[in-house]
């Protein structure tokens, strides 16, 4: 692979002895992985039933590699029930990293596809909420199903400007996660369009962007939450460079040390103006060191925590709502229990807010909470969000397809499904479809027919 004259200079200032090492790497194969959705299924659950040879990163608590010269996890109905996410192992790591915990206010700032917002959302298991944001509407569509494929309801996706989200949610959130746009030279081994656009964009045009971000974000993280900066690129600049910007701006950030592993190397002080031995806490993940590609972080914290108030919520002072009676109908096959007070209907659309929310009127969103369904002409219609947000115990009419069952690709196909075979109740209605008690999606059966109801655009092709 021919690399830029200029590039492979500056890696042999950086790495000295190991250039050698790795530029050598460059003809190694790339390394596939998959992280399981732990709000879904545990790691021992899901090694029982992977259908195909997987075996563990070892920096990655519930992160596989696999052969994807063999095998297409993509296509596995597992893949569609929102078991696992499709991910470069280095790319796992800033979210894994981010201690976020159930009830925490999250921040992905810049989240398309989805990879680690996914991971955020699914640490939170259904307590707080993620704000997922990506400045490109078109990206920000992909994150939205990826989202709701993983079943995270907790969730707020936006398309705008981190300079504006500023405006609404100043020292708002607990956690944040800047993955940010950069050069891209980590990723040259798995995409060589990246050397292209390398050579368009180099790293002092991203050093500028992430000084932005990283400063906005700052001031949406309260005092004692912590703040992950990652790139994957090698440039001093984009890396070390932007967070000794950060700490010169704000100085009551601190970098924090991450858990370690064996294969990672430390940050390199002397790629600042400081040359402040702190930047050894940060972590350079380079691929001949490890299996995956080139990757920076940086874990901070902002100060101190602040005396926490007590909870001053006022749901006991407010007037109730009423749940819409269609709505009322439908729970009743279910074991939800919702807040009528966080309902926000839209037209015939039912949404459910996460809990304790600004006013965010005003921003550019993709969904807001969890998209219920809609409210038709004396009945309610569940949305595809919501099965995904379901198990399978939690609903009363269910079919439950085993894997190898030819229905279920019909399923995922949009196919009508007869299931006079099936046993189990027979009655009219709605019907959450499951592989191996995993959830796919509704249908409604009539007679012994079930019309399909799985979203168009995410049917299996």
């Amino acid at each position: 692979m021919k690399l830029p004259e200029k590039f492979e200079e500056k890696m042999q200032d950086l790495l000295k002895d190991e250039f050698a090492d790795y530029i050598s790497c460059y003809d190694e194969p790339r390394y596939y992985g998959l992280r399981v959705n732990t709000n879904k299924i545990s790691v021992e659950e899901f090694r029982k039933i992977c259908p195909f040879e997987i075996w563990p990163i070892p920096w990655i608590e519930n992160g596989f590699y696999y052969d994807g010269e063999k095998v297409t996890p993509s296509k596995h109905p597992y893949y569609f029930a929102g078991l696992y996410y499709l991910q470069e192992p280095s790319a796992m790591t800033p979210a894994n990293r981010l201690p976020v915990e159930p009830g925490d206010k999250v921040l992905d700032v810049c989240a398309a596809p989805g990879g680690k917002a996914t991971e955020l959302g699914a640490k939170l298991n259904g307590e707080g909420v993620l704000i997922a944001n990506d400045i490109s509407n078109s990206r920000a569509k992909g994150l939205l199903k990826n989202i709701e494929v993983f079943g995270i309801g907790n969730v707020l996706v936006l398309s705008e400007e981190p300079g504006k989200l500023e405006e609404y949610f100043p020292e708002y959130f607990d956690k944040i996660l800047i993955d940010a746009p950069c050069s891209g030279e980590g990723m040259f081994r798995k995409d060589k369009k990246m050397v292209k656009a390398w050579e368009e964009h180099g790293p002092e045009f991203f050093a500028n962007i992430q000084k932005s971000i990283i400063t906005q974000a700052a001031r949406m993280l309260k005092p004692g939450g912590m703040l992950l900066y990652s790139t994957c690129t090698f440039d001093g600049r984009e890396n070390e460079g932007t967070i000794e910007y950060l700490l010169n701006a704000y100085p009551e950030f601190e970098i924090l040390e991450m858990k370690g592993y064996e294969g990672f190397a430390d940050g390199i002080p002397k790629l600042t103006t400081s040359k402040s031995e702190d930047f050894k806490k940060t972590v350079r993940i380079f691929p001949h060191k490890m299996k995956g590609e080139g990757h920076y972080l940086a874990l901070l914290r902002k100060g101190k925590s602040i005396e926490k108030l007590e909870d001053k919520k006022l749901s006991g002072k407010r007037n109730k709502k009423k749940l819409p009676e269609d709505l009322e109908v439908f729970l009743k096959s279910t074991t939800l229990e919702l807040d009528a007070d966080r309902l926000d209907i839209h037209g015939e659309r039912v949404y459910y807010m996460p809990d304790d929310l600004p006013d965010v009127r005003g921003i550019r969103f993709l969904r807001t909470g969890l998209l219920l369904g809609e409210l038709k002409k004396n009945r309610f219609e569940p949305s595809q969000a919501l099965a995904m947000c379901l198990k399978k115990e939690q609903y009363k009419n269910v079919i439950d397809l085993n894997v190898a069952d030819e229905r279920v690709n019909r399923y995922l196909k949009g196919e009508t499904l007869d299931v006079e075979d099936l046993t189990g109740p027979k009655e009219k209605g709605w019907y959450l479809v499951c592989v191996d008690s995993y959830p796919l999606g509704f249908g409604k059966l009539s007679g012994q027919t079930l019309k399909n109801k799985y979203l168009p655009g995410w049917r299996l092709c």
